[in-house]
């Protein structure tokens, strides 16, 4: 058992010490190496703001000012109650408030398959896991996996893909070119249900193994580790070097915020080869060519595989749905050329509405939508209970991966999104997690063992909107605590603290968590 928490926090807090980094001050570890990246957004005054704001020292008697506050002016203050991640920006116009309701109505949209009467909802599949962008992101908040043998997966699918078979696509892959390749028959992603005439794709099975977790104090936690299949196939076997990930629906909330994180920011964060010795290697995941100026920082998705929100509803409507976009110009969704009754069905496609079935200024109200739900304010940010755990989590080294604060570009898209101060507790940075949640999948810059830094605001919510307590990308944690004690590899330490704490302290670093 560590002996004394609080003495250790104290501790690490000396190893740290402000650095300027382009007119704008940071907290980072003393040997930490530093990014010759500036931030061109800002002005001198700016600068000073941010750097008043950001080198402020972590308080631990008292909240930090505008600490209940997560999306800045953005946040949503209303009653925390189901529709708490449904709430747009607090900060939007009436013209942005009327965009938002736009495009709520098409993020609820039922498709219907082609042809129909409704033109403009023609389109669905022809293979989907949902009809609807609402039937997996429920109340705009976290989806979980099927609660027994009996019952269908909820807001979850299986992502598939196999290693690269020829040196061609090695270096595709390592310059950026593909992000993966997909399995030869059944896509990239699995697809449980089709239009009438068409042979969905199969069923996912999931077993689980229990796997005791002894803490200090005696307490022990059960853990269950998750197996993954496919079962009922249609169009034949899968490949025997077949890689399955799982995947529930995030919560939707503060997404535009998060793309407006500045890059300097984010690059000032990695430690690919963990110069500082700390054990943490964070690395940015690059989405696009190796050397080409447009390549961007992936930021959405579990692998962080996707770089804007937009993109990310791109992607969403042609793999979870079946619906073509501008940007995503598939028709038949995630059919693949070995299956030819999904090939042959018609398509949603309205020449007299655009060349996709989903054509602007749909896909456009969507991703507002999406980029404007806004983050709920923190509950309880005086509470001494509260604030003994947030001193807690800082020590035991949770806060090295889950960053607390950003200001957000001055030069942000949308000008709600600018100059923001935000509490997202992520660095959106991929990070070996260990051995116990690799899914031996890569995607795009990330290994088989890398995830996302998960933002942790509004997580104490999920109940409240959800209606449930499952964590983590496949929802095999079922509170908090089970999902601490997953972390591994980098957050192997932090995880190793939590375990060796009192009980005591353990449930204050649960309240700080579900205040956020």
């Amino acid at each position: 058992m560590i002996p004394n928490r609080f003495e250790q926090m104290k501790n690490w807090l000396r190893l740290l010490k402000v650095v300027p980094l382009a007119g704008v001050a940071f907290f980072v570890f003393s040997a930490s190496p530093l990014v010759a990246m500036e931030r061109s957004d800002l002005s001198s005054k700016d600068q000073a703001r941010v750097e008043a704001v950001i080198r402020s020292a972590q308080q631990f008697s008292k909240a930090e000012a505008f600490e209940n506050m997560s999306g800045g002016a953005a946040t949503f203050t209303g009653t925390a109650d189901r529709n708490a991640f449904s709430a747009h920006s607090a900060n939007l116009s009436f013209k942005g408030q009327e965009r938002f309701k736009l495009g709520n109505g098409l993020f609820r949209k039922l498709w219907v398959s082609s042809p129909s009467s409704t033109k403009a909802s023609d389109g669905l599949g022809p293979l989907f896991n949902a009809r609807s962008c609402q039937r997996c992101h429920l109340k705009d908040g976290r989806g979980h996996p099927p609660e027994s043998a009996e019952d269908s997966a909820i807001s979850m699918f299986l992502r598939l893909s196999v290693p690269p078979r020829t040196e061609e696509e090695r270096q595709k892959i390592e310059n950026g070119e593909l992000g993966l390749i997909q399995e030869p028959t059944y896509g990239g992603q699995f697809q449980d249900m089709a239009i009438p005439g068409v042979p969905a794709e199969g069923r996912m099975t999931i077993t689980y193994e229990e796997i005791p977790v002894t803490l200090a104090g005696g307490e022990v936690v059960k853990l269950r580790k998750p197996t993954y299949g496919v079962a009922d196939l249609a169009y034949g076997p899968v490949a025997e070097d077949v890689m399955l990930s799982p995947r529930v629906a995030p919560p939707m909330i503060g997404l535009g915020l998060l793309e407006a994180i500045h890059p300097a920011d984010l690059m000032r964060l990695a430690d690919p080869d963990d110069k500082d010795g700390d054990g943490i290697s964070g690395r940015i995941s690059w989405v696009g060519k190796a050397n080409d100026q447009s390549r961007q920082i992936g930021r959405f998705g579990w692998k962080a595989s996707t770089p804007s929100v937009r993109a990310q509803s791109a992607d969403a409507f042609a793999g979870d749905i079946g619906i073509s976009s501008p940007d995503a110009r598939r028709h038949y969704g995630d059919c693949t050329e070995n299956q030819k009754a999904c090939l042959d069905a018609d398509t949603g496609v309205q020449k007299t509405l655009g060349d996709t079935e989903a054509p602007d200024p749909v896909l456009e109200l969507v991703a507002f939508y999406s980029s404007n739900l806004a983050v709920p304010s923190r509950r309880d940010v005086q509470d001494p209970e509260v604030l003994k755990g947030k001193a807690l989590f800082y020590g035991a080294g949770c806060a090295s991966c889950h960053i607390p604060k950003f200001v957000t570009r001055r030069d942000a898209v949308q000008k709600e999104h600018a100059f923001q101060l935000i509490w997202p507790y992520t660095d959106l940075l991929l990070h070996d997690m260990g051995d116990g949640l690799a899914d031996g999948r890569p995607v795009g810059s990330a290994n088989g063992r890398e995830w996302r830094t998960a933002p942790l605001w509004g997580i104490g919510l999920t109940e409240t909107v959800s209606g449930h307590t499952y964590l983590l990308h496949d929802g095999r944690a079922r509170n908090l605590t089970e999902a601490i004690l997953w972390h591994g590899g980098e957050a192997e330490a932090a995880k190793e603290a939590f375990v060796s704490m009192p009980k005591s302290e353990r449930d204050a670093l649960i309240r700080f968590l579900n205040s956020l």
